[in-house]
């Protein structure tokens, strides 16, 4: 076994990978996208875990059950970046985590998910007098809202102050906000990769933490590194801390 595989190879995201492991000599067992090879010999998820050393996988969560499948039948270590999950495509990577690495993450960018970091310190700091808001743009064909970075913002903050974020996250912006909530607002147009803002406003005061992503190179090297550092690893979830050292 040798190499990254690439899951959903035709996307974005893959087409980003698969640059960037080229530019930085990173070697490629082969990519696959609905079941077709893309880069390599290998048409299916099941055939691409056993040829790679690790897996990424950027495709959608209807495929993940099955990408996941393969890397434990494999015993091939795999990082998620899909977004858009649910809770039971998390009971399924805790599953599969029992029996390989895994590692999710909504944001594989170095840069954000050190702001995650800033941000959780920041919260746990100010009382919950301080309203928090998470501010995201993205380009139109982005589906998802609020994005993933968002919420991984999102339940940083919540972290910070010992609270689940599903119990104060809100996205209505109609009538007072309640004490302690932590709002998002999404955007959307052109194409623009990815802008987050974490506002932490108090009386007379205001903190804007933030993180600007003018290419989603930033995004694929963050993915590259993180897939080399999970080369080895023991069966267990994982995360872009565990990478940053965090």
């Amino acid at each position: 076994m040798t190499g990254i595989g690439i899951l959903g190879a035709a996307g974005r995201m893959g087409r980003a990978i698969t640059a960037v492991a080229a530019e930085k000599g990173v070697s490629v067992a082969g990519g696959v996208d609905r079941g077709e090879a893309i880069v390599g010999p290998h048409a299916d998820a099941a055939a691409l875990a056993r040829a790679s050393a690790v897996l990424i996988d950027f495709s959608v969560p209807a495929a993940l059950p099955g990408h996941l499948d393969a890397a434990a039948a494999a015993g091939t270590p795999i990082l998620i970046g899909t977004t858009g999950l649910r809770a039971d495509d998390h009971a399924r990577i805790d599953r599969a985590a029992a029996s390989v690495a895994v590692l999710q993450s909504a944001n594989t960018s170095l840069g954000v998910n050190l702001l995650a970091s800033l941000v959780e310190q920041a919260a746990a700091r100010l009382g919950p007098d301080w309203d928090i808001e998470v501010v995201e743009m993205h380009h139109r064909h982005k589906v998802d809202a609020p994005s993933g970075t968002a919420l991984l913002l999102g339940a940083a903050a919540a972290r910070g102050r010992g609270v689940a974020l599903d119990a104060v996250a809100s996205t209505d912006r109609n009538g007072r906000r309640a004490e302690g909530a932590i709002g998002f607002a999404s955007l959307r147009g052109g194409s623009v990769a990815g802008d987050h803002l974490v506002v932490l406003a108090g009386e007379g005061e205001r903190i804007e933490l933030g993180h600007r992503a003018e290419s989603r190179a930033i995004f694929a090297r963050g993915a590259v590194a993180a897939a080399e550092w999970l080369i080895g690893r023991p069966a267990g979830r994982y995360t872009m801390n565990d990478v940053l050292g965090l």
